[in-house]
């Protein structure tokens, strides 16, 4: 039996599973880690505490499997995009906090170039819209704010990466500053169609390019975990942001498959093929993990805050212990009550791309209850990723595709049946969770398995791919229009709140 070990390095944990050839977990380890607010809207990480969480728990993970690090044939990486960390190569010490993906700190920095007129060559080069949820604005803000940052960076003596980046260049000792093809395009200043760092972008946000990273197909040698770390040098054979992984380990090789991960946000992706198409209807266009030289391209829509409005009702409202406990909380009645959550905590994403709207509360009458807003947060998280589908199948459709006929589902929350049946029932087609929903893991699994010899091809993996439950849709598709509509009122109530 050959075994695969995948690094999750995520927003709220690291996590280390695990898998045999058959894609099943033999052994997970977690630890979370700390979310540190220093202003209203901004969010960081500290690099080392996301090395040492990831670095502990993939030693829990052999322990618990009993295995050694000769017994695992390959590391995959999966990991947050777009969070940016900034490190000195002689020390290996970080200059500044990591900037997660949701900061908000390098808006000013956004409008500037839109005001600047931007906006258009920015999205055909990168496939991109300008916002300060990728990391090209963030890694200038840290140069412009971080004292003496500029003029080592201008020396060479500073390197970038998102997390993939900094756990290569831990694992590695200090050997290796890499990035794959899926994290490279999340960055505002990786030419999609070039497959290179573009010249023009790094010159009008002013970033030297000594401080960027090699990048490499997802399925690749990032060279080898040092033997240090784990009791041995172990191959790292794939990379690929988290939810360019999550589409691949959920089988999604062909153009029209897609999948919608339910996490701390909401991120659904298509994969359209190998040829670039831009969005007209508010999507991105992203590469897809790709294992040969070909290109592969997806659709993308992000919703910043889906999962972790449940953590707001937990921990700001109190309105329950454990958040497991909010869909017991949302069953006890029928529905919202005519209650809207838009949970804009930090802006909106897809469709919509409005930094400035704000989370918000509507519909409320006496008769409301803690339940009737558990159900509206519930909602919201499905309300939100309706709107992506919608824009995704009309890109689709103007592209010279099909509209989706399945949408495969994965994260954390996709467990909770309650909101999978209320998904379905908005999309109008079958909502398909699969028997392993640790699609993010798995497909990093995955890829270091193709790389390392494991797999054959794509068909054997797709072959592994089983699905546990379908959820069919049970609403009219007036009703599910009508309750679009409210929610869309919703939306313009936020961003003008």
């Amino acid at each position: 039996m050959a075994y695969l070990l995948a690094l999750d390095q995520g927003t709220s944990s690291s996590r280390s599973i695990i898998f045999n050839e058959r894609g099943e977990i033999v052994a997970l380890a977690q630890r979370e880690i700390t979310q540190i607010f220093p202003r209203s809207g901004w969010v960081e990480h500290d690099p080392m505490e996301i090395w040492h969480t990831q670095l502990e728990t993939a030693r829990e993970a052999l322990s618990k499997a009993g295995l050694k690090a000769s017994d695992i044939r390959a590391i995959g990486i999966t990991n947050q995009r777009e969070t940016t960390v900034v490190w000195n190569r002689r020390t290996g010490q970080p200059i500044y906090n990591a900037i997660v993906w949701q900061d908000r700190r390098s808006e000013p920095a956004c409008v500037r170039l839109r005001d600047q007129g931007f906006e258009a060559d920015i999205l055909q080069r990168t496939g991109l819209r300008i916002d300060a949820y990728f990391s090209g604005t963030k890694l200038q803000w840290l140069l412009d704010n971080v004292a003496g940052a500029r003029e080592l960076a201008e020396r060479g003596e500073l390197a970038f990466g998102t997390v993939d980046s900094w756990l290569i260049w831990q694992l590695s000792a200090d050997q290796r500053h890499l990035t794959d093809i899926s994290n490279a395009s999340r960055t505002m200043l990786f030419n999609v169609h070039d497959s290179r760092w573009d010249d023009s972008l790094l010159q009008v946000m002013n970033i030297p390019p000594s401080l960027l990273p090699e990048v490499l197909p997802s399925g690749a040698d990032f060279g080898v975990a040092a033997a240090d770390w784990l009791g041995g040098e172990i191959p790292i054979c794939g990379v690929a942001g988290d939810q360019q992984s999550a589409l691949f380990g959920q089988a999604c090789f062909r153009s029209g498959m897609a999948k919608n991960t339910y996490g701390t946000g909401c991120f659904m992706l298509m994969h359209t093929g190998e040829k670039f198409n831009a969005s007209n209807n508010g999507l991105v266009t992203t590469r897809a993990a790709q294992t040969g030289t070909q290109p592969e391209y997806a659709f993308e829509g992000s919703v910043f805050v889906a999962g972790a409005v449940v953590q707001w009702l937990r921990d700001g409202l109190k309105a329950f212990p454990s958040s497991s406990d909010i869909e017991a909380l949302a069953r006890s009645v029928p529905d919202s009550g005519g209650v809207m959550v838009v949970p804009a905590f930090t802006g909106l994403g897809a469709p919509y791309w409005q930094p400035d709207a704000r989370g918000t509360i509507t519909g409320l009458t006496r008769g409301s209850t803690i339940a009737h807003i558990a159900r509206a947060a519930l909602d919201s998280i499905a309300f939100q990723s309706a709107a992506l589908l919608q824009a995704m199948s009309r890109d689709a459709e103007e592209a010279g595709g099909q509209a989706l006929s399945e949408l495969r589902v994965d994260g954390g929350a996709c467990v909770n049946d309650l909101l999978m049946q209320f998904q379905a029932n908005l999309l109008g087609i079958p909502v398909l969770r699969p028997a392993m929903i640790e699609t993010t893991a798995l497909g990093a699994a995955y890829l270091a398995g193709l790389t390392a010899g494991v797999y054959s091809d794509l068909s054997e993996l797709f072959s592994l791919w089983k699905v546990e439950r379908t959820f069919e849709p049970q609403y009219d598709p007036s009703r599910a229009q009508e309750l679009m509509a409210h929610w869309e009122k919703a939306v313009r109530q936020a961003s003008t709140a």
